[in-house]
């Protein structure tokens, strides 16, 4: 009798084996999508570039990693690249496409979870130039911005040709408290903050609208790069604002 049932044991283990497997495999795969939505959540999300805005630092279809610690944790500072909802009025209104199907729905799953980038639709990306208080000018008779009366020289600027000014728009404007100032790298050819002078909020960035700041270039592979924020542009500028970060954005899509 107990060969019997030592026999029947054994044949009801292999069975037994693989649901046990199949339940780690679930398990694990299930443990593994929390972690990625609380990372996407909380500290970093995936994005991707739509325009040349910000070339040559960012080029179309570049993957980027955003850091969501600022500036909920960490303060933004100038220089900082930073993907930012549209303020109002920024962006077009975005066509309604929505994906169909088992792939409209794999990709929406996986957007949700944060292991495919965000679309642009609704987000910017631009360089911080100007923080709370600071007086933002184009130009010098060199050319240069100058940010609270100190020339600043921009290494990430691309312009059409040698010695054309940082702007060919001309302005002198002071940022509000709980604002930013922020222009693209490609100079001539980015609808930044000098664009939307004249729209309600005079162009300026509220800093609740900020996702993060963008730390490194992901994707393609060959591109692979951290994104500086020069700081050596902005030794000199003395900051001008009475308050001081980390301030939490309520505009941060979770």
């Amino acid at each position: 009798m107990t060969n019997e049932v030592d026999t029947g044991a054994a044949r009801r283990a292999p069975g037994r084996g693989i649901l046990l497997f199949v339940r780690d495999i679930v398990v694990i795969f299930l443990v593994a999508l929390l972690i990625s939505f609380l990372v996407k959540t909380f500290l970093i999300r995936p994005f991707w570039i739509p325009s040349e805005s910000m070339n040559d630092t960012l080029q179309v279809d570049d993957r980027i990693i955003v850091s969501l610690l600022t500036p909920a944790l960490i303060p933004i500072e100038h220089g900082d690249v930073v993907v930012f909802e549209d303020p109002g009025g920024w962006l077009p209104e975005p066509p309604q496409e929505e994906g169909t199907g088992l792939a409209g729905a794999v990709d929406g799953f996986l957007t949700f979870v944060g292991l495919a980038p965000e679309d642009e639709h609704g987000y910017l990306i631009k360089r911080v130039i100007g923080l709370p208080g600071d007086r933002v000018e184009c130009c010098n008779d060199f050319g240069q911005l100058l940010v609270n009366g100190q020339a600043i020289d921009e290494p990430y600027l691309r312009l059409d040709a040698e010695g054309q000014p940082a702007s060919s728009m001309s302005f002198d404007v002071t940022v509000p408290e709980g604002h930013l100032w922020v222009m693209g790298d490609n100079r001539n050819h980015s609808g930044d903050s000098r664009a939307h002078m004249d729209a309600p909020g005079g162009g300026f960035v509220p800093i609740q609208t900020v996702v993060g700041r963008a730390l490194v270039v992901s994707w393609p592979l060959e591109r692979w790069a951290w994104l500086d924020r020069h700081e050596e542009t902005f030794v000199g500028v003395e900051p001008q604002g009475s308050a001081m970060w980390p301030v939490l954005p309520s505009g941060v899509p979770g």
